[in-house]
C-alpha cells in the first residue's frame, strides 16, 4: 500500500497484470490482490511502535546515466527532483550496472533528438524492482524497472515505452494531472459540505470521477500518438508499442489464475483497455510503412545490454524459491504452507493463501534487548490477548506468540530474536476460521537460521543470453530455466514467441538463470 499511494499521481505506463488501474485485471488475481491489502491494512494498524511516515534515505545520485543535465532553473525539475527520492526508495534503489545504463541512455538519446520539445532534457534512472512498470516525473524525469528491461526483446520496444512516457513530459500531463487531484480535493469537500443528500453527494462525486478519468484516457491516447511518432522518426520498428502492449497482456495472463478479464470497471479506469490501445498503435505506425518493413528493432545490442541483468528479486532483500524465503545477508529461512503466494516487498514479505489467508514478515532492530513476551505487549499489537503471551524457543531461537483479534480478523503474533534483530510473523484468518494455528505452526516450526554453505550457495537469477544450437528447440532451452516451476510458459513469454513458434540454430533467446 505504501508503494502505490506514492505512485497514484504519476502518469504511467502500465502493465495490466500489475494495476489496479488497468482494465485487464483478471478476476481472482485483483481479488488476491484486494485481499492482500485489506489484510495489508490490518496487519499495518498492529504497528504503531514503528514509525509509518516517509523518512527519504535515498538521495539522487551523484553520477546518474543521462541524456543531459536536468534544467536547473525549470519549476517542473524541482518538483520531480523533490519526489526522485521518495520513488527511487519505493521502488528498491537504482539498479546499478554501466552495461545496462549505457543501453538505456543510447535508446533515450535517440528519442531526445526527434522530440517535439528539443530544450527538455531528461534524466533517466533504472529501478532495481522486479516489477514491470515505467513512469515519468515533471521536469524530465524518466524511471524504467530492470524487470521491464527484462521483458523486453529489443531496443525498439524498449524506446516506445520511454518515448510514451516522453510524450507525457512534453505535454505537462503531470502538471495537470496534480491539478485536476487538486481540483478533485476541493470538489468532494464542497459536495461533503453543500449537499444534504447522501445519495446525491455519491453521484456528484462519481460524475466527478468519470471527467478525471476520460481526461486521463486521453492523455494516455496523446501520449501514445506521440511516442509512435518520436518511434518512427528516430528510426526504430514504430510497431514496437504494439508488440510490447502484446507482451504485457501475456504477462498478464501469465500471472493470472484466472485469465478472464474483468471489465466491470472499465469506465472509471485512467487507461484505454488493452485491445484498444494495441490496435490505435498500430494504426498510428502505419503512417511510416507496413509491419516488418520499416524501421530498426536493435535487437542485437539490446540483448547485449541486458545480458546478465538481474532478474526477480534481488540480493538485498532476499529470495523467494517456490515455498520458502531466504535471505543469505540475514542467514534466515521459512517456508509457508502449499498453495501459498509469496510477495517480497521492500517493506515486508506478504504471502496470501485460500480461504482469506494471509500473512506478514518483517523485521525491526533489538534496540532495547528486552524479554519476547514484554516487546509484545509493549503496545503495537492492536485487540492483544494478553494472556496468549507466551514465551517459546523455535529451532534453538528465543522466540514468543500470543493472540489478536480486530474487526473481521484474528490474528497469531510471532516474534523471534536472532542476534540484533527481532523477526514478526503475522498471521490473519477470518474471525473464527480454524485455519489460524495450522497455517503459524507452519511458519514458525520452519523458521530456522541458514548454515553458512547454504547462503554462500544463494545466488541471484539473472538474465542469461544463449545462442541456440544445432538439435535445441523450445523445450530442450526452456529445461533450462530456473526459479519457476512453469519454464516452458516463462521462457516463451519473456522471448514473446506465440503458440507454434519454433527457434532455429544461431537464433539468440533469452533464459533465466544463475
Amino acid at each position: 500500500m505504501m508503494r502505490r499511494n506514492r505512485l497514484d499521481s504519476l502518469t504511467t505506463w502500465k502493465s495490466p497484470a500489475l494495476s489496479s488501474d488497468a482494465i485487464s485485471a483478471p478476476r481472482r488475481f485483483a481479488r488476491r490482490l484486494m485481499l492482500l491489502s485489506a489484510v495489508a491494512m490490518a496487519l499495518n494498524g498492529c504497528q504503531t511502535l514503528i514509525d509509518q511516515s516517509y523518512q527519504p534515505s535515498v538521495s539522487p545520485s551523484s553520477n546518474p546515466q543521462i541524456v543531459d543535465e536536468v534544467q536547473k532553473n525549470d519549476p517542473r525539475a524541482a518538483m520531480g527532483a523533490r519526489e526522485h527520492p521518495r520513488i527511487v526508495a519505493s521502488y528498491g534503489g537504482e539498479y546499478k550496472d554501466a552495461k545496462t545504463e549505457r543501453l538505456v541512455a543510447r535508446i533515450a538519446g535517440a528519442l531526445t533528438a526527434v522530440s517535439e520539445n528539443p530544450s527538455q532534457s531528461y534524466r533517466i534512472t533504472i529501478l532495481n524492482s522486479p516489477a514491470i512498470n515505467a513512469f515519468a516525473l515533471p521536469g524530465g524525469y524518466l524511471y524504467v524497472t530492470r524487470g521491464l528491461l527484462a521483458l523486453a526483446n529489443d531496443a525498439s520496444e524498449v524506446a516506445a515505452v520511454l518515448s510514451h512516457e516522453m510524450g507525457h513530459v512534453t505535454a505537462n500531463h503531470g502538471i495537470e494531472r496534480q491539478k485536476r487531484e487538486e481540483a478533485e480535493v476541493i470538489a468532494s469537500r464542497v459536495v461533503a459540505e453543500v449537499l444534504s443528500s447522501d445519495i446525491a453527494g455519491k453521484q456528484a462525486l462519481a460524475r466527478g470521477k468519470l471527467r478525471l478519468a476520460a481526461f486521463s484516457r486521453q492523455q494516455e491516447l496523446q501520449a501514445d500518438v506521440i511516442g509512435v511518432r518520436m518511434l518512427g522518426e528516430a528510426g526504430y520498428d514504430p510497431y514496437a508499442a504494439a508488440r510490447f502492449l502484446d507482451s504485457m497482456a501475456a504477462y498478464s495472463r501469465f500471472m493470472s489464475v484466472d485469465p478472464e478479464a474483468d471489465q466491470s470497471l472499465d469506465f472509471l479506469s485512467s487507461h484505454p483497455n488493452s485491445a484498444q490501445r494495441i490496435e490505435l498503435a498500430r494504426t498510428h505506425a502505419r503512417a511510416f510503412g507496413q509491419e516488418g518493413s520499416v524501421g530498426d528493432k536493435g535487437r542485437d545490442y539490446y540483448l547485449d545490454g541486458i545480458d546478465g541483468l538481474l532478474y526477480g528479486d534481488s540480493p538485498e532483500e532476499g529470495y523467494v524459491r517456490g515455498q520458502t524465503f531466504l535471505h543469505g545477508g540475514l542467514g534466515i529461512r521459512f517456508d509457508v504452507p502449499p498453495d501459498f503466494h509469496i510477495d517480497n516487498k521492500v517493506e515486508a514479505v506478504m504471502a496470501t493463501g485460500p480461504n482469506d489467508i494471509a500473512v506478514r514478515f518483517d523485521g525491526v532492530a533489538d534496540n532495547q534487548n528486552q524479554s519476547l513476551t514484554n516487546y509484545i505487549s509493549s503496545g503495537w499489537v492492536t485487540g492483544l490477548d494478553p494472556s496468549t503471551i507466551q514465551p517459546i524457543t523455535i529451532n534453538g531461537l528465543e522466540a514468543a506468540t500470543a493472540r489478536a483479534s480486530a474487526d473481521r480478523w484474528d490474528f497469531d503474533v510471532t516474534v523471534i530474536r536472532n542476534n540484533s534483530q527481532i523477526f514478526r510473523f503475522l498471521t490473519a484468518v477470518p474471525k473464527g476460521s480454524d485455519a489460524l494455528e495450522p497455517t503459524a505452526n507452519v511458519l514458525r516450526a520452519s523458521f530456522r537460521r541458514m548454515t553458512p554453505a547454504e547462503a554462500a550457495s544463494l545466488k541471484p537469477l539473472r538474465i542469461r543470453v544463449v545462442t541456440v544450437r544445432p538439435g535445441e528447440n523450445i523445450s530442450t532451452l526452456a529445461a533450462r530455466m530456473m526459479g519457476t516451476d512453469r519454464k516452458l510458459d516463462l521462457f516463451k513469454l519473456i522471448n514473446a514467441l506465440p503458440t507454434g513458434a519454433a527457434v532455429s540454430t544461431g537464433d539468440r533467446v533469452k533464459i533465466i538463470a544463475e
